[in-house]
């Protein structure tokens, strides 16, 4: 089958594009897929660098998204047929565990994400569990259900499973661009909240606004863009901040949250090391909420949203699985915005 291996870390160079890779067999209660679309999500970036500590089987395949057709079945499964179309949650737990067993398999101890724990989706073929995948119906492309799923969930548990938003905050976006981003400007605008987006260009910003965002700032504003926020809020602040950027904004992003703030992080594309001045967290009474994907139950939700149009996957580039190297270096320039997906 065709596939994109990686044999070490590295630049994009170390992508390989292959034909004869072995099509895996399903074990037992799991399914084989036969991918239609993958999507690229910055942690492909950073698996392909590689960090200490990181353990890959190589060869490695990446990619945590995917949807597809079902293929084959392994021992066990029911539910589905051959044939049927599929949405895959990227999200891999042992469903035994007392994370698993109350709904929270995204805090579960043998937590993993495809592409990253284990082999990936960049390949004609995969096998994953059965318990992930849900039904895809036909009005929804594979391409929108692999864009959506992993930045979906990702947003959805973050902003309302975690941050507990409510209609009528404001929540402040850092980055217009991403994945994460533009799905959580359409989740808080479906929230009934105001939405405020932070952005490196004119033009990012406008398909900001274009999504729902309310209202948009330039990260370069002069004063900066915590000042500006302050401004837009009467000197207020926001009662929300996302911010998956991480070194670079974290200081900013805390000054930018009103009395009683929440802080929502999942990412750190900027650099995972943060400063933080405590005096604005004790003194302002802010909380830093983390989040880490989402449980199943959220993974349903969210893609239920968008298979009947309340949400919708925002896709800036597609290339085929052989251009897999050129589509990560389009993710790391930041080019694009919205999600780059992979056609198979």
């Amino acid at each position: 089958m065709k596939a994109i291996l990686l044999t070490e870390h590295g630049p994009a160079e170390k992508l390989q594009f292959v034909t004869d890779h072995p099509v895996p067999d399903p074990g037992p209660g799991e399914v084989r897929l036969k991918v239609g679309a993958a999507a690229l999500n910055y942690l492909d970036i950073w698996v392909r660098n590689g960090w200490p500590g990181i353990k890959l089987h190589y060869p490695h395949i990446p990619g945590a998204d995917a949807a597809g057709t079902v293929d084959a079945l392994g021992d066990g499964v029911t539910g589905w047929v051959v044939g049927d179309r599929a949405a895959l949650d990227p999200t891999i737990s042992c469903g035994v565990c007392v994370f698993c067993r109350s709904g929270q398999e995204n805090r579960c101890i043998h937590f993993g994400i495809l592409g990253e724990h284990l082999s990936g989706t960049y390949a004609e073929y995969i096998t994953v569990p059965a318990r992930n995948l849900i039904m895809l119906p036909g009005h929804v492309s594979f391409a929108e259900a692999a864009a959506a799923s992993l930045v979906f969930v990702t947003a959805w548990h973050s902003l309302i499973t975690r941050g507990e938003l409510r209609p009528a905050e404001s929540v402040l976006i850092v980055g217009a661009s991403g994945g994460v981003n533009t799905a959580c400007i359409q989740i808080a605008k479906l929230a009934g909240c105001l939405v405020i987006v932070v952005g490196s260009s004119d033009e990012k910003l406008a398909q900001a606004k274009a999504l729902g965002a309310d209202a948009i700032v330039r990260r370069d504003v002069e004063g900066g863009w915590s000042r500006a926020i302050f401004q837009l809020t009467a000197k207020r602040g926001v009662d929300v901040v996302v911010d998956n950027v991480g070194a670079a904004t974290f200081k900013d992003s805390l000054r930018a949250a009103a009395r009683g703030g929440r802080i929502l992080t999942v990412g750190n594309t900027s650099g995972p090391v943060v400063e933080i001045d405590n005096r604005l967290v004790f003194g302002k009474h802010l909380s830093i909420l983390g989040s880490t994907m989402g449980p199943h139950h959220d993974y349903v939700t969210v893609m239920n949203l968008l298979f009947k149009g309340k949400l919708k996957a925002v896709i800036g580039a597609t290339y085929p699985l052989e251009q897999a190297a050129a589509a990560q270096r389009a993710l790391e320039a930041g080019d694009v915005f919205g999600k780059i997906v992979l056609e198979i």
